[in-house]
């Protein structure tokens, strides 16, 4: 934070209720926050230089997974996700992952009917083309890059969404958000890019960067994601 100095943050998988987010050293550096929890898994949360409004905490009708939250910053309407991985694929786990793909779907045409300007960012846990992916072969009949998964992306897009990475960087591969900690996927750079941003038509106009900090991921005990940053 004190290195990026992001207006906004977009932070998933806090694995904890709310109580026990640490506020204290956001605060501090004058963020308000945004928290939407769950003890143990998941969990959301956004940190913003500006006041945040509240709007909604879920996008699956009786979901009880800390997996999605909607703001306003400033008259901006910001969605931060961490969408299920699916896996295995031969289990509910995967029905679930498509039912709340679809429902984000419906959430997201809604607002483009009704002419709001968003961005949605955080961890899809979709690998949308063989461009993001080290090794395509590796994640065939993996529920991240499974054929009805891409496809809900692609649903996405069509919609009139725009990929913010592939604005600023239409054909480049090595572009991985996430290295697994096993099998030495991180040295070897055996990477897939799950993690983007999404914009409406009006916001993707004035998208001035895209970029991936892939630094934090050579840190000790560092996370197996690295941030991905927007310029507006």
């Amino acid at each position: 934070m004190d290195e990026a100095k992001p207006d906004i943050l977009l932070m998933q998988e806090l694995k904890g209720i709310e109580d026990n987010f640490p506020r204290q050293p956001f605060e501090e550096r004058g963020y308000h926050l945004a928290i939407h929890g769950q003890k143990a898994y998941n969990g959301v949360a956004i940190a913003s230089k500006f006041p945040i409004t509240e709007i909604s905490n879920s996008v699956l009708d009786g979901d009880e997974l800390a997996r999605f939250l909607e703001v306003e910053i400033e008259g901006l309407r910001i969605i931060n996700v961490y969408c299920p991985n699916g896996n295995p694929v031969d289990t509910d786990k995967f029905s679930y992952k498509l039912s709340w793909f679809e429902s984000l779907a419906v959430r997201l045409q809604s607002m483009i009917d009704q002419d709001v300007s968003f961005v949605i960012g955080g961890d899809f846990n979709i690998i949308p083309t063989a461009n993001d992916v080290h090794n395509p072969a590796d994640w065939e009949g993996d529920a991240l890059y499974r054929q009805e998964v891409r496809e809900l992306w692609r649903i996405m897009r069509h919609m009139g969404l725009y990929d913010a990475y592939r604005m600023k960087h239409p054909t480049e591969t090595d572009c991985y958000t996430f290295w697994d900690y096993q099998a030495g996927a991180w040295p070897q750079n055996k990477g897939i890019r799950i993690d983007h941003f999404l914009l409406t038509p009006d916001l993707a106009d004035i998208l001035q960067d895209c970029r991936i900090d892939r630094a934090p991921r050579s840190w000790d005990k560092a996370s197996d994601h690295t941030p991905i940053i927007i310029e507006i």
